[in-house]
């Protein structure tokens, strides 16, 4: 009975010390940055769009775990791209994939003034304007955060997700 035991109680951890694929990860944070960031009143209806460009795997896995799930009262609804250049209308948060990191510069004069949260995933950009950008530290996925950028598209950053990244 005590083997028995003592197997429930290590196999979740067991699970969780596993390395999951970096899409993965980056999947699960980005939804999980959603509980601690407010977007301004007056874009809390409609559907609450999420738009990936560049990467299939972290557009089909937000697709798949997070498609039937709301932000508030809105519906999330997950768009992918192929190009910064073909994103339109109003996107909550823009996914920008490493391997698009040269059209940074088009989403932020797209979407760097407005209600939106740029998630980027690149060495530079969190300095260059990017809400959010993903970077390995020690072999550990870690984040900066932009506080400027954050402000200047009107969106508040709780203190606990601030007191967890990178500040630049």
């Amino acid at each position: 009975m005590k083997k028995i035991l003592l197997v429930l109680i290590l196999i979740p951890s067991i699970l969780h010390a596993q390395d999951r694929p970096m899409h993965e990860l980056h999947s699960m944070m980005v939804f999980n940055f959603l509980k601690y960031i407010e977007w301004p009143a007056d874009t809390k209806s409609g559907d609450f769009v999420i738009a990936v460009i560049g990467d299939d795997k972290v557009f089909q896995t937000l697709q798949k775990f997070y498609s039937n799930r709301k932000v508030g009262s809105q519906q999330v609804s997950i768009k992918k791209y192929v190009s910064a250049s073909e994103v339109t209308g109003t996107c909550h948060l823009i996914y920008l994939a490493k391997t698009k990191s040269k059209e940074f510069d088009t989403v932020q004069s797209k979407f760097g003034s407005k209600a939106t949260l740029i998630i980027t995933n690149s060495n530079g950009l969190g300095k260059k304007g990017s809400s959010i950008n993903f970077k390995l530290v020690g072999n550990r996925l870690k984040f900066e955060l932009n506080q400027s950028a954050v402000t200047k598209s009107n969106l508040k950053v709780s203190s606990q997700l601030s007191s967890l990244a990178i500040l630049i």
